[in-house]
């Protein structure tokens, strides 16, 4: 397994520590539960650095990228970030991803660990102007509704006035890092991009405050699935088209990239399951690759399924068939019959990820 810069800082924590997509990661440090409610009521840290980041720089570059992904680039204002994917011939779902416009002629991506030898192939081999910079690079996500005050304390003086899905350059003890106020938890909260030599000096700045504590994959995973943030490779793959995997807003129609004909016709023909958060109303929980039953008849499958600490129920993603994609269906799952019912999106509705500051 790869391992990223705070690998060593894990071990000492005496972490738990997993394969995930090749990577050594934490999947809890004290417990999943405890760092789900830690990170929901105040702020804890997050070791992101198996993720991809790619920087795309001058207007050619810029342009070639805007033709592999279902999102529009050049109508992305400097320091805004917008959600896309980069899809397959057929419309396939190859990995989702989040554009950074850093500045009018720089771009800077960032994807998952999963499939990023498939995505570096589209995204450099034919585009001089672009640069994979993942192996270079850490990432450590700050989350939770006191996680700016903790960024504000360590010197990040540009977490003051930083709006939602908004990024910037910023230079900390005289490094240049990129911060960002997004994440995966639906907090508050902000990602810090910098080289892997700062990894560790960033890191023990943060777990050396009070207030603020490390967690791992297991409680990103529970803390996402409440807000209903998909998962790649998990919720969706390449069999799966953005319009099934509730990506239909974020498609830019009206530019060409790879699978736009595939999407079209699918748009067109429609008769497409449709991706939804569901819910069992008690502690049991739906899982992953469970069948979707009305009245004995197959309608859908659970793509991601958990017990939500926060709402005191079990949780999950699934993919219906459209009739059934509607909030208060109610719907069985799993060998056991467990009870669903289909919810609105995000189940966890507190979330302080949008608050105003």
């Amino acid at each position: 397994m790869q391992k990223t810069p705070l690998y060593k800082k894990h071990q000492s924590l005496n972490a738990k520590i997993v394969d995930f997509n090749g990577w050594a990661l934490p999947v809890q440090f004290d417990g999943i539960v405890q760092e789900h409610l830690h990170t929901r009521t105040a702020a804890s840290m997050f070791d992101c650095s198996h993720m991809g980041e790619y920087r795309f720089k001058g207007a050619d570059a810029i342009e070639r990228f805007g033709r592999e992904v279902i999102s529009d680039p050049s109508k992305i204002p400097v320091g805004r970030c917008r959600y896309g994917a980069v899809l397959n011939e057929s419309g396939g779902i190859l990995d989702d991803l989040i554009t950074f416009r850093m500045s009018e002629d720089e771009l800077y991506v960032v994807t998952n660990a999963g499939p990023i030898e498939s995505v570096t192939e589209r995204f450099c081999a034919d585009n001089q102007g672009a640069e994979h910079v993942s192996y270079e690079t850490a990432k450590i996500d700050i989350q939770g509704p006191s996680s700016r005050n903790h960024l504000l304390s360590a010197g990040f003086e540009a977490a003051q006035s930083l709006k939602y899905f908004n990024s910037v350059w910023t230079t900390w003890r005289g490094h240049e890092i990129l911060l960002s106020r997004t994440g995966y938890t639906g907090e508050l909260g902000y990602e810090l991009f910098m080289a892997n030599e700062l990894a560790e000096e960033v890191w023990d700045v943060f777990h050396g405050m009070d207030g603020i504590l490390p967690a791992g994959l297991g409680a990103r995973d529970t803390l996402r699935t409440e807000v209903g943030y998909a998962l790649s490779g998990q919720d969706f793959d390449e069999t799966v088209t953005p319009l099934e995997a509730g990506m239909d807003s974020f498609v830019a129609w009206n530019t060409d990239f790879v699978g736009k004909g595939a999407l079209e016709a699918q748009r067109d023909r429609g008769g497409f399951q449709r991706f939804v958060p569901v819910r069992t109303g008690s502690r049991r929980a739906p899982r992953h690759g469970f069948e979707i039953k009305s009245d004995g008849e197959a309608v859908g499958v659970v793509t991601s399924g958990t017990f939500g600490p926060s709402v005191g129920e079990g949780v999950g993603l699934a993919r219906l068939d459209e009739k059934y994609a509607s909030p208060d269906v109610v719907l069985t799952t799993g060998p056991k019959d467990i009870r669903l019912e289909v919810a609105e999106t995000p189940i966890y509705k507190e979330g302080s990820c949008r608050v105003k500051i």
